[in-house]
């Protein structure tokens, strides 16, 4: 490795579609890329629910 700066250099899997119906091809993602998020399903929920009225003092 001569170059340090190799390392620093990434690259996006292939997309579909052009312009506003562009989109990552589900056949080049792999498990390496996007996020690992368990807590997503119950923060969804709590993001849905209905806001909890505001009690007088």
């Amino acid at each position: 490795m001569s170059d340090p700066l190799d390392k620093a250099t990434s690259t996006a899997p292939a997309t579909l579609g052009e312009g506003c119906l562009s989109r990552y091809d589900p056949d080049d993602l792999s498990s390496e890329d996007g996020t690992e998020f368990p807590g997503a399903a119950e923060l969804w929920q709590q993001l849905q629910a209905p806001p909890e009225p505001e009690g007088k003092p």
